[in-house]
């Protein structure tokens, strides 16, 4: 069987939902400014940008200075689109300017679990119910 060529592995990648991961640090003294560029950019995107779907940031519960954020597109595509723009880099100049290190990355979803998409499992007359 073939291996699938980069431009397969593409197209189907764009298909679906992406997310994408930036691992950065932020020194303590600084943590109070990246706050608030995140804060002041976050929703501009949320309501702005096609594509968008959700974002997060998290901050390590063993490092301080050690975040994580992590945002869901429509698809790697519409993610793409947006880091290419003038917008991008400006909206996020601020952020950027607050890390001492960053590294990206992109994946595209391959499945998705939640507890609203669990159905309850009921047992019919004389079955016992699956736990």
């Amino acid at each position: 069987m073939d291996q699938p060529t980069g431009r397969e592995e593409t197209a189907m990648d764009e298909s679906g939902s992406a997310r994408v991961v930036f691992l950065i640090r932020v020194p303590g003294e600084r943590t109070d400014e990246f706050l608030r560029a995140y804060e002041r950019i976050r929703y501009q995107v949320a309501e702005g940008v096609p594509g968008h779907l959700v974002d997060q940031v998290c901050r390590s519960a063993t490092d301080p200075e050690q975040w994580l954020i992590t945002s869901e597109w429509r698809s790697l595509a519409d993610f793409e689109a947006w880091e290419r723009s003038g917008d991008h880099r400006e909206l996020v100049k601020p952020m950027r300017e607050c890390m001492t290190e960053a590294r990206s990355m992109r994946f595209a979803i391959h499945a998705q679990t939640s507890a609203r998409d669990r159905t309850p499992v009921r047992a019919g007359p004389g079955e016992r119910a699956e736990d």
